[in-house]
Formats: structure tokens, sequence, C-alpha cells
């Protein structure tokens, strides 16, 4: 089975899961998965969870990235394979794992995506979703305190620590390798339309092999 993988990479709230989450739904549910990324953040149950608190989860090395890229590339061969779940209140792995298939398209999200030569590889789409600064910071607060249970004290710490660093590090020159750059992410009508329109033009080729 032939497998369409796309890579989306861009800062922490550039509206990649909302572009991802978007294709997803514009296609069969049959014909898709989404994986992400974070999924992978390396399991350190021999830290303390304050220790883990101050780990940096923007640098590469905070994701087992070859785990990914064996994983991808068993999907790309039709296989299943089985996804680490993670939890980002205790910053561990949980226990079991979720079950992805084969599908005629998968999609890998995360702001690292692109970084890692051997992943892009892998990946016959690469995005970058570009957005602006500002916005990115307010969506970030929000949804760590919302959905993350993070204070705001704590997410202002790390963004000064670890993301800003790292997304000037590695997340912005990771653009270079892209196939496409959305601005403003999930908002961007017309690109979504040209993907989704190119989607499904491969679902069309795969129905007639």
């Amino acid at each position: 089975m032939a497998v369409l993988t796309i890579g989306i990479a861009g800062g922490s709230g550039s509206g990649k899961s909302t572009i991802a989450h978007k294709i997803a739904a514009a296609v069969p549910s049959y014909a898709v998965n989404t994986i992400e990324h974070d999924a992978y953040y390396r399991d350190r149950p021999d830290l303390s969870y304050e220790a883990r608190c101050q780990l940096n989860f923007d640098h590469p090395d905070s994701l087992e990235t070859e785990l990914l890229i064996q994983q991808l590339a068993e999907l790309k061969r039709g296989n299943g394979v089985d996804v680490p779940v993670y939890d980002f209140k205790t910053h561990r792995r949980l226990p079991g794992a979720r079950r992805v298939e084969a599908t005629p398209i998968v999609i890998v999200e995360g702001i690292l995506v692109l970084v890692e030569p051997a992943l892009r590889e892998l990946l016959d789409v690469k995005i970058f979703v570009d957005t602006d600064a500002d916005i990115r910071v307010f969506r970030r607060v929000r949804r760590d305190i919302e959905q993350r249970g993070r204070t705001f004290e704590s997410v202002r710490e790390q963004y000064y620590r670890s993301v800003r660093p790292m997304h000037l590090q590695y997340v912005v020159p990771s653009k270079r390798w892209a196939d496409l750059i959305i601005p403003e992410g999930g908002e961007n009508r017309v690109a979504l339309d040209l993907l989704v329109s190119k989607l499904r033009t491969v679902l069309l080729d795969y129905s007639a092999e």
C-alpha cells in the first residue's frame, strides 16, 4: 500500500495541530492517521517530578525521534505501529500505547519535525506553519494553563529559559527544508484548500490502484 507522509512543523502555538486536524477532517477518516512528535518525549523515571519539570523539552535530544523514524518507516511499508502515549502533567509516558495502522495518508506534526535529516527523508510533503511570535506565545500560555495544569509563572519561566532559545536555534532554521510555508496557521484557507485538493487527488489515485 502506498502511504503519503506529511510533516507539519512550526513554532509552539503556530497552528500545526489545527492544520493537521483540518486536513484530516477533509478526507475520509479511514484514509488518514495523525501522529504527534510530542508523543515521543523520552520517559525519565530516574528523575523526580521537580527535575523533570526543568528538562529542556524544546531540544531535539528530548525526543526519541529514532523511534518515530522506525515507526514511520513501518507505516510506509504498510505495517501498523504502537505509538507511545505521553502525559504532559507528569512528564512521563503512560503504560500501553496507541495503535496506529497504515493508511493512505499519515500526518506527523511537531515543532522539530523538520530538524532531523533521517525523519525528513521519510516525509513526502514538508510543511512549515509560520505564525507571528505574539500570537504563538498567547496560544501557548492558554494551552499550558487550561489543558496542562500549569501556572502562568512556570510557563513564563520555561518560555525564556528554553522555548524561545530553542525556537531560534532549531525551529526557525528548519523552515528552509519546507516544501510549503503556510502563514497564519489554520486561518489560511487558500493553503488549506490547495492541500486538501492535492490529498483528494492522491486518494483517487490510490483507489484506482
